[in-house]
């Protein structure tokens, strides 16, 4: 049985051999669109995080019959070609909960704080050569008694939530589905939130419901002293209107791990007037080695179960 793994760096060089003892094992670093059917021609298995595996390229792997995603998004696949032809697609669930939760929380207090810029004042030297013992260029603020709001309610959402409330957050959520659950946070409006919270986090799927969900109107009812993070999907904000907002002083802060291409080329965001107002990251917020240990432990699981079954 031969496996294939098409962005094995995604996995940070941590350890497959769980994976290799199922068969003849080929991991690329990196594959290029023209480069998939020819590396997983005669695969019984591809393993692929964000390498796309569309109808067409799926009308021409012969041998293939499980799809791992090494990731819990599954956009990348064409999931009615794959069902057609009787292939089973499996994702990797619950592997970043955490990770992602944390990187939030982190990002808030990063903000509030202003860890960026203060850490740049020390290593500059400018604070070697102050009179002061104490800086305040860039007054910094607590996390305690803030709102939080949620916008998706799923387990990173539920997650960051008990964070919150344990850093002595008042914690409300919008559901982008529209679904009411049982939970134990108030539910309000896209507009109750946006306008009351003091920090303002994004955990939802990137869907028609989604799309361009925070924009110019949405910005204009935020706090000036509020913050958005966004570690779902980008998309979801308009980072053209996040640039006008941030340097119209709307927003004190934002903190962005995704966005609309990734790479990031070109973008308002890289010219902001006042950059520190902007903590960015590259899609990363789910990669603690310890996450992507998991990420590993499910792609197995979901390879010895098709073992198991055939």
């Amino acid at each position: 049985m031969k496996i294939v793994f098409l962005d094995e760096y995604s996995v940070c060089g941590r350890n497959l051999d769980g994976i290799r003892r199922y068969g003849e094992y080929v991991g690329y670093d990196m594959t290029q669109p023209e480069q998939v059917v020819e590396r997983s021609k005669d695969a019984e298995i591809v393993i692929t995080n964000k390498v796309v595996l569309d109808a067409d390229i799926i009308a021409q792997l012969p041998h293939l019959r499980l799809i791992c995603v090494a990731a819990t998004g599954m956009n990348n696949i064409d999931l009615n070609a794959a069902a057609e032809r009787g292939i089973l697609v499996k994702n990797a669930i619950g592997y970043s909960t955490y990770a992602v939760a944390e990187t939030t929380i982190g990002s808030a207090l990063a903000l509030l704080r202003e860890v960026v810029y203060y850490d740049e004042y020390f290593k500059s030297g400018r604070y070697a050569s102050s009179p002061r013992i104490f800086n305040f260029d860039r007054p910094t603020a607590g996390l305690r008694g803030k709102r939080w709001g949620v916008i998706g309610m799923g387990n990173i959402g539920r997650e960051v939530a008990r964070l919150a409330e344990a850093f002595g957050c008042e914690v409300s959520y919008f559901s982008t589905s529209g679904i009411a659950r049982d939970e134990a946070y108030k539910s309000v409006s896209l507009n109750e939130l946006l306008s009351e919270s003091d920090v303002v986090s994004i955990h939802c799927p990137l869907n028609d419901r989604t799309r361009s969900l925070i924009g110019r109107d949405e910005f204009s009812r935020m706090k000036q002293s509020a913050i958005l993070i966004n570690v779902a999907r980008g998309g979801i904000v308009d980072e053209a209107a996040l640039a006008e907002a941030l340097d119209a002083g709307e927003l004190r802060g934002a903190a962005f791990d995704v966005f609309t291409s990734e790479p990031l080329r070109e973008s308002p965001l890289y010219h902001l007037k006042d950059p520190y107002r902007l903590l960015a990251s590259p899609h990363n917020a789910w990669s603690p080695v310890e996450a992507i240990d998991r990420l590993i432990g499910c792609i197995e699981q979901n390879i010895a179960d098709y073992v198991a079954a055939k």
